[in-house]
């Protein structure tokens, strides 16, 4: 392998390798200036933020300074991306274009344990077959049978097996189970081949939920060499950078529902029996503490409907029912004690660890008072988002008690900022009136060096924002009946091909109803089926017209005539009751802030930059964008979102929409 990667401008000067390529090159200003930006900040050891446009080609303004940067130093740089489908676009489209012009490359890609299939698990279910049903038996065989085969041990392999398989969760590589160097199978252990790999590179790319998964871990694990999955590195790049706080909440706060106890019963069960090991008073403690985690989640405060609510009277809930806590605290207790009596069993470390792991989280989620941290409590319909989309649907509810951080930015300061030499932020949508204020601060951001890339489009000539007159607030009753009106208006000019995006259920369902004795075209609806499934009919059907939710607000790439149109119902305004919402705009206020022009409004113009970026994805798309709240121009702080959002043509008029498509 060649040790001498080109410099950044023989790679993207003009007549330099990029433009002998097989892409379609146009000499793009911000991409190089964002490759130097990004080869400085490595070189000197900065953090750098970058907000670089759609159309701008940062994808390989970061990845060609990390690569040189890596190979000089030798020294590891993570790319950290948003979404799974990024992440795979990265290691299986862009590395090898880059491969086909600088030789091979030095790059892994990982993702988190339960992607892969634990062989020990498997071998052992195929010696004591414990399965329920034909399907089960069927799907194991499909897995034994590709086991035999791959290479990587990646569900994402498996085509024919359902995402809702409950076999794979007794099968996969996640850490509670792990027997580590004394397993078996170590050597031929598809996490202990990824992680060679990755200490043998020079580039891992993760998704952003993997890398803070770890964080959190090794965070836990206080410096344990083992911890984690993901080696050492000088540097981090993140993309789609914006996500940031809320997966960075996720991983450093705390879940426990009675899945958790479910899931450990199971487990314990299945090992046993595997195992052919009888323990008087295994199955009792099993049974017991089951029934207790019941009754002690049946007990917690619940609304009327599936959703978020603040658990705040933690210290009354457990003078009224701290008997179903302390007997919840004692099954935990007596199951342990009924585990340390199995010998011989090396598995029954890592159980003995998950309930005291249990434990442990469920003291903290109902006696510890730390004021940086906000106890909530979700319930959702164990269906999902499908179920959730059918309006006659009356699903059990899943519950979940939460302990969220209320704050990261001290979090984030000790376990990313200091840890890593160099820290790259980039994403098309990271400012709020061409600032990096709030993202800074929201992530404890304080050193950094700051760049803008203008996007390489013309959205002044490829886009419409049409802004209709006459609109209602959408607190108003009437304001349904005028959405439709504009809707159905815009949808016959456009032919359907748009995406309604929509910031809750409720209105989705809503003008997709009315919408379906309104409007001739195809119509799909989140929930009807899995996102990715939705998104490929979409793309396979003309005319269509796709109702989505927030999952459809970002991470969606559908370029050409097909989709033409996004229409955007409400300003996505946080709900300020959602208990996280609600603590933090209270931590403002107590600091002398103002929760709303600090937290909502730059929350919202960064989402709906994020919406309104769906549509225009290459320098041919043209389109329409229509938002239906007159807020935007009613507002004192519509001049933000106005001044936030790329230069789109702006109009009030139908028929500068109708000449638009003329």
């Amino acid at each position: 392998m060649s040790e001498n990667l080109p410099t950044l401008h023989e790679f993207f000067a003009p007549g330099g390798v990029l433009a002998q390529s097989s892409l379609t090159y146009e000499h793009r200003r911000g991409q190089f200036e964002m490759a130097k930006a990004v080869e400085s900040a490595l070189d000197n050891g900065r953090h750098l933020v970058v907000e670089a446009g759609t159309g701008t080609g940062k994808t390989l303004a970061y990845l060609l300074p990390a690569l040189r940067f890596a190979r000089e130093r030798g020294q590891r740089v993570i790319v950290s991306t948003g979404t799974k489908n990024l992440q795979e676009q990265l290691f299986f489209k862009d590395i090898p274009f880059l491969e086909s012009l600088l030789g091979p490359l030095r790059v892994t890609y990982m993702k988190g344990r339960a992607n892969y299939i634990c062989r020990q698990k498997l071998y052992a279910l195929r010696d004591q077959p414990i399965l329920n049903g034909l399907e089960e038996i069927n799907q194991y065989r499909e897995i034994a049978e590709w086991e035999q085969t791959t290479e990587t041990g990646d569900r994402a392999e498996l085509t024919v097996l359902p995402e809702s398989s409950a076999l794979w969760s007794k099968l996969d590589a996640r850490t509670e189970a792990c027997l580590g160097q004394t397993c078996p199978n170590f050597e031929r252990c598809f996490i202990t081949q990824m992680r060679r790999r990755a200490v043998e590179s020079d580039l891992i790319i993760v998704n952003h939920h993997l890398f803070f998964a770890d964080l959190s871990i090794k965070q836990e694990a206080a410096g344990a060499p083992d911890a984690g999955v993901l080696p050492e590195a000088a540097a981090v790049i993140f993309d789609e950078a914006h996500e940031l706080e809320d997966v960075a909440s996720a991983y450093f706060g705390i879940s426990l529902s009675t899945g958790r106890f479910d899931e450990l019963a199971r487990d314990t069960e299945l090992l046993l029996r595997a195992r052919q090991v009888v323990v008087s008073g295994v199955d009792s403690a099993i049974a017991t503490l089951k029934d207790r985690a019941r009754l002690f989640f049946s007990t917690l405060p619940h609304a009327n409907s599936p959703g978020r609510m603040p658990f705040t009277g933690r210290a009354d809930f457990l003078e009224l029912n701290g008997e179903a806590y302390l007997s919840l605290l004692a099954a935990l207790e007596r199951f342990f004690g009924e585990l340390d009596r199995v010998k011989d069993v090396d598995e029954v470390q890592g159980l003995k660890k998950r309930c005291n792991d249990i434990r442990a989280h469920l003291r903290f989620l109902m006696e510890t008072e730390d004021p940086n941290t906000v106890f909530w409590i979700e319930r959702r319909p164990i269906g999902g988002v499908r179920n959730a989309a059918r309006r006659d649907a009356s699903p059990a509810l899943h519950t979940q008690l939460q302990a969220t951080p209320i704050d990261v930015s001290e979090l984030l300061v000790a376990t990313l900022w200091e840890k890593f030499s160099s820290v790259i932020l980039t994403s098309a949508t990271l400012t709020v009136q061409a600032g990096f204020e709030h993202i800074r601060k929201r992530l404890g951001m304080t050193s950094a060096r700051e760049l803008i890339v203008p996007s390489h489009f013309q959205y002044g000539k490829q886009a419409l924002l049409y802004l209709p007159q006459g609109m209602p607030d959408p607190r108003d009753p009437a304001f349904m009946k005028h959405a439709t009106e504009r809707t159905r208006r815009v949808l016959e000019i456009t032919a359907g091909r748009a995406f309604c995006l929509f910031t809750s259920y409720q209105q989705m369902r809503e003008l997709y109803e009315r919408m379906l004795v309104e409007v001739p075209f195809p119509l799909f609806l989140q929930g009807q089926a899995p996102r990715k499934a939705l998104l490929d009919e979409f793309r396979a059907t003309p005319n269509a017209v796709l109702f989505g939710t927030s999952s459809f607000w970002q991470g969606v790439d559908v370029q050409g005539e097909q989709l033409s149109c996004v229409i955007v119902d409400r300003l996505p305004f946080a709900v300020p009751s959602d208990p996280v919402i609600q603590a933090r705009m209270e931590a403002i206020t107590a600091t002398g802030g103002q929760p709303f022009f600090d937290l909502q409004v730059p929350q919202a113009v960064i989402a709906l930059k994020q919406g309104f970026g769906r549509l225009i994805r290459s320098i041919n798309d043209r389109g329409v964008l229509m938002l239906l709240d007159p807020r935007i121009q009613r507002q004192r702080y519509g001049r933000i979102f106005l001044e936030s959002l790329p230069s789109y043509r702006l109009t009030d008029d139908i028929t500068e929409v109708e000449n638009f498509f003329a």
